[in-house]
């Protein structure tokens, strides 16, 4: 029996092992946007993935068919939607890092583009995972979209020399 046990826990850490390495760039990538940290820099993005591994890991044997990639990324959005609430009053603005391509929106703006557009996953999948309606979904993702696409403009430069007319 003990034997059995020993054997069934190294299958479970083989197990658990190939599904880290496979998947861990890409989730430490997603988690690097969310908190739209530096990714050469990125403590709370670390820290939020191996959160959702260790969840996943104490969770691996009652997946059952449950695919483990889905489950540790819906750990990840939730863990980061529940930290942005706690920390900043709601999905407030979080402290970004300036060199961060998503540094511009909200942490629920940031969530909802990741999910969406860098995870691929469908409108009302987000929408049931964060508990919104799907047409709150979709125009948060289209207003986040449009920031990133079209920044605001800076104010133009002052021209050195230029003489102004009187009135």
């Amino acid at each position: 029996m003990r034997q059995r046990q020993t054997f069934q826990g190294a299958r479970r850490a083989r197990e658990f092992e190939a599904f880290v390495a496979g998947a861990a760039g890409r989730l430490l990538l997603a988690a690097t946007l969310l908190t739209a940290e530096a990714p050469d820099d990125n403590p709370r993005a670390r820290r939020l993935l191996t959160l959702a591994l260790a969840h996943t890991y104490a969770y691996w044997d009652r997946l059952r068919g449950e695919d483990p990639y889905d489950r540790t990324r819906q750990y990840l959005a939730t863990r980061f939607a529940r930290g942005a609430w706690h920390q900043y009053g709601g999905f407030g603005r979080a402290r970004p890092h300036p060199g961060s391509p998503l540094a511009r929106l909200a942490p629920q703006e940031r969530l909802i583009l990741v999910l969406r557009l860098y995870e691929g996953v469908a409108e009302e999948q987000t929408a049931a995972l964060l508990g919104l309606p799907a047409e709150r979904v979709r125009t948060i993702c289209e207003r986040a979209t449009a920031t990133l696409l079209h920044p605001p403009r800076n104010p133009a430069p002052a021209v050195g020399g230029a003489k102004v007319a009187p009135s």
